[in-house]
C-alpha cells in the first residue's frame, strides 16, 4: 500500500503514535487510508450540506475496509463574489484548490482520494489535482440545488439577477424582486440551471471520475446520500484494483466530455476547465479540437438559461446516461472507456433511457445539429472567443453594431443601468481577462441586466473575461490574445463597427489592418490592477484563456 510509508514498520513508530494521538486504532492504521477532501463551508450554498455528504462517503469507505481521512478545502461562491472585486478571486483558486489537494495527498501518501466538491471552481480545482495526484480517485459532489414554480414562472438565481435589471429599466417593483429574493434559491444546492458548477459535475459523470448520477440527483434526495455511501464503498475497489485517474483521463475520455458539453449546452466556462483539466493528465484540448466535435454534435438539451428546464428535469428525464445513449445511436460516444464504477462507458449507459423527450430531445430530432458552444475566430479574436450558442435568440446569431468601450466590469453596469445603452450596440468590456482582471472575472451582473431590461435580443456583449453560465443572450466572452497581452481588444475605439456571425464561428472589427497598425504604435500596456498578494502573484504566471488559462510552469 502506498500508505505503508508513514505506518508500517518499528521506523514508522512515531508515525503511528500521531494516528493514535487522534483516536486511531491499530485496525485503522493497518487498512488502506483513504483521503476525503470536503470543501464544506457556510459561504457557498452548494456546499453547505457537504458534511452530509463526506459522512456518507466515510460509512461506505469503513464499509468496504478502509479507513477514511477527511481534510478540508476553501471555495468561493461566485453569485456571492459577482460584481465586484471578489469576483477575481473565483477562477484564481481552482488553483489554490489542487495544489491544497496535491499536497495533502501527496504529503500523508494516501492509498486513495475521495473528492467532494459542488460548485463552480471548486470541481474542476479538484478533477485537475485528481489528474495531477494520479492515485486512486472518485468525485462525489453535493448535487444541484431544486427550482421552484413561483407564480406561474421556475425561478433561480439568474432570476434575481435579471430582476434587478427589469426593476432598474421599471419593469418590476421593488416589492416583486424582493418575492424572487425570497423563493429563487430554496436550499441547497448547486444553483439549478445549466451554469458553470452542474455542467462540471455533469462532465465529470461523463469524463468517468463520478458514478452515473453525479451530476443530476438532486443534492436534497435520499439518492444523493446513498450515492455518496457508493463512491465511498467503489474507492476501495478502485484501490485494489490500482485503477488511477491516468486510466481514465484518457483523449477519448475527454471527447465524450466535449460531445456531452456540446448535447447538454453546458457553461462556456467548461471550455477554460476541461483543457486545464486535460493538461494536468497530459493531453492537449485546444479550441479547434472544440469546434470540430461542436460541429457534428447536436444540441439535444435547453436548460435554464438556454430554455425552462433545470437540472432536476434532466435527472427525470433520464439524466447524464440517458443523453449519452441517446448520442450514442449515431456513435457520437467512445464506449469501451474505462470509468470509476469499473464498467466501460458502454456498460454503464447500457440500461439508461430517455424518460422525457421534451427535456431530452431525440438524436434525430435535436434543436440544432450543432452543439451548444461555438468558437469564434477572427482580427477582434485571432486565438478565439467562446459563446454559448443555444442561448442566444435566434435573432443574435447574426449582428453587426457600433462598439461601446469599457475598461472594467463597473463602468460597462453603470452605464447599462444608466439606460447608455441602446439597441443594436455592442459591448465591449476589456481587461477584464486572465492577466488583465486579473482573475477573469465573470460578467453576470451586466448580461443579466442586459436580459433583465429585455435587451438580449438587440444588444451583444464582447469581452476578454469570461460569463457565468446563467448568461443568455449574445454574450462572447474570452477573447483571445486579451487587452492586457495587446490584443486587438484592446485596440477597439467608441463607435467602431463589429461583426458577429456565430453560424460561421466569425468575430470582426471592421477596421483597416494598417488602421489597427496605427493604434497599435500608439498603445501602451497599462499599469497592473493588482501587483501585490496572490492576485499579483497569479497575473504573472497565468496564460491565456484559450489554453485553459493554466498556471505557467504547471
Amino acid at each position: 500500500m502506498r500508505s505503508d510509508v508513514v505506518k508500517k514498520g518499528i521506523e514508522k513508530t512515531p508515525h503511528r503514535a500521531l494516528f493514535k494521538a487522534m483516536g486511531y486504532t491499530d485496525e485503522e492504521i493497518r487498512r488502506p487510508l483513504i483521503g476525503v477532501v470536503n470543501s464544506k463551508s457556510e459561504i457557498i450554498p452548494g456546499h453547505i450540506h457537504l458534511d452530509t455528504i463526506a459522512e456518507a462517503v466515510k460509512a461506505g469507505i469503513r464499509m468496504a475496509g478502509g479507513t477514511p481521512v477527511e481534510f478540508g478545502a476553501i471555495g468561493v461562491c461566485d453569485g456571492i463574489a459577482m460584481g465586484h472585486t471578489g469576483m477575481k478571486y473565483s477562477l484564481a483558486t481552482r488553483e489554490l484548490i489542487a495544489d491544497s489537494c496535491e499536497a495533502m495527498a501527496l504529503a500523508h501518501c494516501f492509498d486513495g482520494m475521495v473528492f467532494i466538491p459542488n460548485c463552480d471552481k471548486i470541481v474542476p480545482g479538484m478533477l485537475m489535482a485528481a489528474a495531477r495526484i494520479n492515485v486512486p480517485s472518485i468525485v462525489i459532489s453535493g448535487g444541484p440545488m431544486l427550482s421552484v414554480k413561483r407564480n406561474g414562472i421556475q425561478l433561480d438565481l439568474n432570476s434575481t439577477f435579471e430582476a434587478v435589471g427589469a426593476y432598474k429599466a421599471g419593469k418590476m417593483t421593488e416589492e416583486e424582486v424582493y418575492d424572487y429574493e425570497e423563493h429563487s434559491c430554496p436550499g441547497c444546492g448547486s444553483c439549478s440551471g445549466m451554469f458553470t458548477a452542474n455542467s462540471m459535475n455533469c462532465l465529470t459523470e461523463v469524463l468517468g471520475l463520478g458514478l452515473p448520477g453525479n451530476g443530476t440527483i438532486p443534492a436534497v434526495y435520499a439518492e444523493r446520500v446513498r450515492l455518496a455511501k457508493m463512491a465511498g464503498m467503489k474507492i476501495m475497489e478502485l484501490v485494489e484494483k490500482d485503477i488511477k485517474p491516468s486510466d481514465i483521463l484518457t483523449h477519448k475520455a475527454f471527447e465524450n466530455a466535449l460531445t456531452v458539453d456540446m448535447a447538454l449546452g453546458c457553461s462556456t466556462n467548461s471550455i477554460l476547465h476541461l483543457p486545464a483539466i486535460a493538461h494536468e493528465a497530459g493531453i492537449e484540448i485546444n479550441l479547434d479540437i472544440v469546434n470540430e466535435i461542436s460541429a457534428r454534435v447536436p444540441n439535444l438539451c435547453k436548460l435554464a438559461p438556454a430554455g425552462h428546464h433545470h437540472v432536476q428535469d434532466l435527472y427525470a428525464a433520464g439524466g447524464v446516461q440517458a443523453v449519452m445513449n441517446e448520442l450514442s445511436k449515431k456513435k457520437l460516444i467512445n464506449l469501451d472507456l474505462l470509468t470509476v464504477t469499473g464498467k466501460t462507458v458502454g456498460e454503464n449507459i447500457s440500461k439508461a433511457k430517455v424518460l422525457d423527450y421534451n427535456v431530452i430531445r431525440s438524436v434525430d430530432n435535436p434543436y440544432s445539429s450543432t452543439g451548444g458552444i461555438a468558437v469564434l475566430r477572427g482580427n477582434l479574436a485571432p486565438d478565439g472567443a467562446v459563446v454559448k450558442r443555444s442561448a442566444v435568440a435566434e435573432e443574435m446569431l447574426v449582428h453587426k453594431g457600433p462598439a461601446r468601450v469599457f475598461n472594467s466590469e463597473e463602468e460597462a453596469i453603470t452605464a447599462i443601468y444608466n439606460g447608455k445603452i441602446q439597441k443594436g450596440d455592442v459591448v465591449v468590456i476589456r481587461y477584464e481577462g486572465p492577466k488583465g482582471g486579473p482573475g477573469m472575472r465573470e460578467m453576470l451582473s451586466p448580461t443579466s441586466a442586459i436580459a433583465g431590461m429585455g435587451l438580449d435580443k438587440d444588444v451583444a456583449l464582447i469581452t476578454d473575461g469570461r460569463f457565468s453560465g446563467a448568461t443568455r443572450g449574445a454574450s462572447i466572452g474570452h477573447v483571445s490574445p486579451e487587452a492586457m497581452e495587446g490584443g486587438n481588444i484592446a485596440l477597439v475605439k467608441e463607435g467602431d463597427i463589429i461583426s458577429i456571425d456565430i453560424p460561421n464561428g466569425k468575430l470582426e472589427l471592421e477596421v483597416s489592418d494598417e488602421e489597427l497598425e496605427r493604434r497599435r504604435k500608439e498603445w501602451k500596456t497599462p499599469e497592473p490592477k493588482i501587483t501585490k498578494g496572490y492576485l499579483g502573484r497569479y497575473a504573472k504566471l497565468v496564460t491565456s484563456a484559450s489554453t485553459g488559462a493554466v498556471l505557467k510552469g504547471n
